[in-house]
């Protein structure tokens, strides 16, 4: 006796063809990534340590403009102590 499917066994089954298919999908995207691994891996190294030389050279600019401004004040105050001896010879 042959039996027909009813609609909820049709619904059944179109779930587990879709599930068996989302499964066979997300395992070839596995070893794709897999395999893109290192490749990812040195991207991120790389990327870490261009984010690592960028804060090194904005902390040298900071201390570079620091030591600047140290060296334009003691420059005045050397000038300011030649001029005064300047007017005391004179």
């Amino acid at each position: 006796m042959s039996r027909e499917e009813s609609p909820l066994d049709q619904a059944i089954k179109r779930l587990d063809r879709a599930i068996a298919q989302l499964d066979q999908r997300l395992a070839a995207r596995g070893a794709a990534a897999s395999a893109q691994g290192p490749f990812d891996q040195d991207r991120a190294r790389l990327a870490a340590e261009l984010d690592q030389a960028r804060a090194r050279e904005k902390a040298l600019e900071a201390a570079g403009a620091e030591a600047s401004a140290a060296l334009g004040r003691a420059i005045a105050e050397i000038q300011g102590a030649l001029s005064q001896d300047d007017a005391q010879e004179g």
